[in-house]
């Protein structure tokens, strides 16, 4: 079984309060999961939001690799409690010679191609959230998954 998880999200956190709770959380799955993430700048001002995703795929898409098994978030995706999404990342782990690599959009979103070559699509809810919550909330969601596979008391 592997232990390598791949995130790529577009957008700097303009807020330190959600570095601070990234970082946090970053150190916490590394008591699980070996992780590797890839922040994309967002595409340019100006744009409309769909050729922003449309920007925002191709840079996706150059940061994929062969062994990438393609998880993007999005709100029309399959919604997990937490110990079916443990149950989940415990099987995309054990996929031979793939590694999961959830994608998060933008503010926009991500594109209809990138949600198409995905192998999953995944929903934290029907709520909209701004994507820099979706990312704690994703690494969140990665940790406690890393708490209830190994028994570990964040989980109870």
């Amino acid at each position: 079984m592997s232990n390598k998880i791949k995130c790529i999200w577009i957008g700097k956190l303009k807020k330190s309060y959600w570095q601070v709770a990234v970082d946090e959380y970053l150190k916490k799955i590394a008591g699980f999961y070996t992780i590797r993430h890839t922040t994309l700048k967002d595409a340019p001002p100006g744009l409309s939001p769909q050729k922003k995703r449309e920007a925002e795929q191709k840079a996706v898409q150059r940061s994929l690799r062969p062994r990438d098994f393609l998880i993007a978030l999005d709100s029309q995706g399959k919604q997990y409690t937490s110990p079916e999404f443990a149950q989940c990342l415990q099987g995309w782990l054990q996929e031979p010679g793939l590694d999961p690599c959830f994608v998060l959009g933008g503010s926009y979103g991500l594109s209809e191609t990138i949600k198409e070559e995905s192998r999953i699509l995944l929903s934290f809810g029907l709520p909209t959230l701004p994507h820099e919550l979706a990312r704690v909330l994703l690494l969140e969601q990665i940790y406690r998954a890393g708490a209830i596979i190994w028994k570990h008391p964040y989980h109870h």
